[in-house]
């Protein structure tokens, strides 16, 4: 008796064993702030991907990215000033890997009352865009939070504020804009007076690959 308990104790253990990966789709807003445009959330377009994520432990993971963005801004005049009558669009495609933090430890909610299923969250890594009509490349920084929810057990959904910190001031694909001086007042929204775009995007994932049973029997 005390065997047979034993054992259907450690099964239902396994039954709370965590799926340790994520593959799911987001999409939704995308903007730009730069030379031609000063400020955040200005000519807000589309913005569409797809994401991939390693969960380590409940707290951290592994998060690679890959996004469709266009972003709006005003085109120059001869003196490279903006003019908000005549607009112009970029598309780009960034694919980034981030280290990701939960605030709480995440999971669905079973055993371990320590397991919550809604966490905030922040990330940081690297990135490389293609822009400018798929015509350069640049690396980027990108960073934010955002929050996560887990509604069914192998469900999810995420909403992510993410911002891509080119190393680079030719976003807007014209020279009057490229590296252009501060003197209108543009591009000071960053210490580095580099070009920047974001993203606000919901996502739902799927998990899969479930971490290994503690015994043979409860496989």
């Amino acid at each position: 008796m005390l065997i047979t308990f034993l054992l259907s104790t450690m099964c239902i253990y396994a039954e709370d064993r965590p799926y340790l990966c994520e593959f799911g789709v987001q999409g939704g807003l995308s903007y730009y702030v730069g030379d031609a445009v000063p400020h955040i959330f200005m000519y807000p377009q589309y913005a569409a991907g797809g994401q991939f994520r390693y969960k380590f432990t409940p707290r951290w993971a592994l998060q690679v990215k890959g996004q469709w963005q266009q972003i709006k801004y005003p085109a120059p005049d001869e003196q490279g000033v903006p003019v908000k009558d005549n607009m112009l669009k970029n598309q780009m495609i960034n694919i980034d890997v981030v280290a990701e933090f939960n605030f709480f430890r995440f999971g669905q909610k079973q055993y371990d009352t320590r397991i919550k299923p809604i966490t905030p969250y922040i990330f940081l890594g690297v990135g490389m865009g293609v822009y400018n009509d798929y015509s350069k490349v640049g690396a980027y920084m990108p960073f934010g939070f955002g929050m996560k929810w887990k509604f069914a057990p192998r469900w999810g959904l995420n909403i992510a504020w993410q911002h891509q910190l080119f190393f680079a001031d030719n976003l807007e694909n014209n020279p009057l804009y490229d590296n252009y001086p501060n003197e209108y007042k543009m591009n000071g929204s960053n210490i580095l007076k580099n070009d920047l775009t974001s993203t606000l995007t919901l996502g739902i994932v799927f998990e899969f690959a479930r971490q290994k049973a503690v015994c043979r029997r409860c496989q």
